[in-house]
């Protein structure tokens, strides 16, 4: 167990990720101690371990990596693309390697790059200690590719892939309205790979242990390790390393949780009524994501704070995101003080935002309001009957300006 500005850093089973960093970060010399040598893999290598294990990416989308190596060009891809943008407010896992263990992260990159014959790698990161670690372990060594570690602002939809792109250009960070995959037109409008910084590292385990060893734990289907950021209502909130599969009920009693609702995925998530029953795998954990909302606040009120800051978030690029989401506040705020009108309107305005957004923030918004409704059914009907459930917001989800 170890610290890193508060969170704290903890593993189910034995680490990989986060193998050695119970010492603090790993340098150049400590990292090849810790994790051997990176192989020189071919682009074939890397689509064959990435199919064998069901690699998906590490971020939201969860999108299996082989067929985003298999969509990609057989020449002229542009640029290897890290995507360290973290800006779901409560995820702290990417941000976390690129300080403990950001070799890792660039032996997956690197290595990568060269077997596509990508003659750049662009590191996006928004977190001030993240970009000076990972600058630090650039000096350290020689990977013969043009490395280039970017500043990009934290907002939440600067995350996006798309917005991630349009900022290393020195565009907007925002999603352009037109989707196109970065397999087709990424950086420079060329063939680019890319994905989050956790996926890239478990490429760097995977190339060093290859298919076999590599599914030695976690589930059949998607094996290894992931990191899950855990907070909310928990005595021990930080990042877990565990392995694929292991039961949320578990992973709620590792970190101390109170019993209750539990939010998985994030802010683009959705809401369990409790933890039994259920699993940890892509995609239903999305980024990696948990929240324990207890039972001592108003879980109404809580996700109408978190809706406030989803449409102050918003890019202000399409209708359905500025009008749609502040009119589902408006909706929330009525209904937590007991207004039919505003159960009614929401239900309305949920089923009119899905699929219509120029990004995937209405509808990743839209999910986290809807699954709250459904989740938290008797509580509406506390609120439509009494006006409350008799609990006062205590401010249990983090949104940014309160604390970690």
């Amino acid at each position: 167990m170890m610290l890193l500005q508060d969170t704290t850093v903890r593993v189910i089973g034995d680490p990989r990720l986060l193998s050695g960093v119970d010492q603090g970060r790993l340098d150049h010399q400590r990292h090849l101690w810790t994790h051997g040598a990176q192989p020189d893999l071919t682009r074939e290598d890397y689509l064959k371990l990435t199919d064998a294990v069901g690699l998906r990416g590490r971020g939201g989308a969860a999108f299996p990596v082989a067929l985003k190596l298999a969509d990609l060009p057989a020449r002229g891809i542009e640029a290897v693309v890290v995507n360290g943008s973290e800006s779901e407010p409560v995820s702290r896992k990417d941000r976390l390697l690129l300080t403990l263990a950001p070799h890792l992260v660039l032996d997956g990159a690197t290595g990568l790059a060269r077997a596509l014959g990508a003659p750049h790698v662009l590191i996006a990161v928004h977190d001030a200690e993240a970009a000076m670690s990972i600058r630090e372990a650039l000096m350290e060594r020689n990977d013969g590719l043009a490395i280039e570690v970017a500043d990009t602002p934290g907002r939440f939809v600067a995350g996006e892939a798309r917005a991630v792109l349009s900022a290393l250009e020195g565009g907007p960070a925002v999603p352009p309205g037109r989707r196109v995959l970065p397999t087709r037109q990424g950086h420079r409008r060329r063939p680019t790979f890319l994905s989050n910084v956790e996926t890239f590292a478990q490429l760097a385990v995977l190339a060093r242990l290859g298919a076999k060893r590599f599914s030695s734990t976690g589930l059949i289907s998607e094996p290894g390790t992931q990191l899950l950021t855990i907070d909310g209502a928990v005595r021990r909130p930080g990042v877990i390393e565990t392995p694929t599969g292991v039961p949320l009920e578990a992973v709620m009693q590792f970190a101390g949780a109170a019993a209750g609702p539990v939010l998985l995925g994030g802010y683009h998530g959705r809401w369990l009524p409790h933890s039994g029953g259920v699993v940890l795998k892509r995609p239903d954990v999305s980024a990696g994501i948990i929240l324990a909302l207890g039972t001592d606040t108003c879980p109404l009120g809580e996700v109408h704070r978190v809706a406030q800051w989803l449409a102050s978030q918003s890019a202000g690029q399409c209708g359905p995101c500025v009008f749609g989401l502040a009119a589902l506040v408006d909706d929330f705020d009525r209904l937590v003080k007991g207004d039919p009108a505003g159960w009614h309107d929401a239900e309305r305005h949920i089923g009119l935002v899905p699929g219509r957004g120029a990004c995937a923030h209405p509808d990743g918004s839209v999910r986290f309001l809807a699954s709250a409704l459904e989740a938290f059914g008797e509580d509406v009907r506390l609120h439509l009957a009494d006006g409350g459930c008799g609990r006062q917001v205590r401010g249990v989800l983090p949104v940014p300006g309160g604390s970690w």
